[in-house]
């Protein structure tokens, strides 16, 4: 391991930093959100440390603000994260042999630690070098800022008097317009929040949002049929 810290060049230090920087920006928006929403400022602390994917925790804790249940979070916020299967895949060489290493490094396992690692996995020892430095940095940057924002939260009162109330929607717009870009994607995001609208009326909070997985499976079924 000691090796792999010698890889490591000052690009690619300055682009994880860049990548920290914009990490510990949405962090603390998560944190004042969520106690500004009404829970404990230990809850959004726990969770990133714990939890330590953005994504599945803007989407579980909107789907509690949003009125809806633990379980419907948990699911929601499992199934967003289902994508991290095929990441530990690709790239679960860079972890290392040893337990501890590989404990560790599935924890930081995430969207930018996968990209830097893959960016550069021409070279294994740099790739194992960006996915570390990446991962650690963000770790630090992201739990640091959920516990300052988690702070200014408590602080902030009524969220919706900021228009806080309307970041947990566009945070997970957001993370997912860069995808949409596919076709097959895009027919699974619209067919799924077609469910999720005509299901809101009447499902209680969290359920549209599980409901509307028929769009990922309908489409996957369809892509079989025209492959076949």
């Amino acid at each position: 391991m000691r090796s792999t810290w010698r890889t490591l060049d000052p690009a690619l230090l300055r682009d994880v930093s860049a990548v920290a920087a914009g990490a510990a920006v949405s962090g603390a928006s998560f944190g004042a959100i969520s106690t500004a929403a009404g829970l404990p400022w230990w809850i959004p602390v726990a969770m990133s440390l714990l939890v330590f994917a953005g994504g599945s925790q803007f989407m579980a804790v909107g789907v509690v603000a949003a009125g809806g249940g633990p379980v419907a979070a948990v699911l929601a916020g499992l199934v967003l994260n289902a994508r991290h299967l095929p990441f530990g895949l690709a790239i679960g060489h860079v972890f290392g042999d040893r337990l501890l290493h590989k404990l560790v490094g599935s924890h930081l396992l995430i969207d930018e630690s996968t990209a830097f690692a893959l960016a550069n996995r021409d070279d294994p020892e740099k790739a194992r070098a960006a996915f570390w430095a990446c991962g650690i940095t963000l770790f630090g940057a992201w739990n640091s800022a959920v516990l300052v924002g988690a702070l200014v939260g408590q602080a902030i009162g009524d969220p919706e008097a900021f228009g806080l109330d309307a970041a947990f929607p566009a945070a997970l717009v957001a993370l997912l317009l860069p995808a949409l870009k596919d076709r097959m994607t895009r027919d699974a995001a619209l067919l799924g929040a077609a469910v999720a609208l005509a299901t809101t009326p009447v499902l209680p909070a969290g359920v549209p949002v599980l409901l509307a997985l028929v769009g990922l499976l309908a489409t996957l079924r369809r892509g079989r049929e025209a492959r076949a």
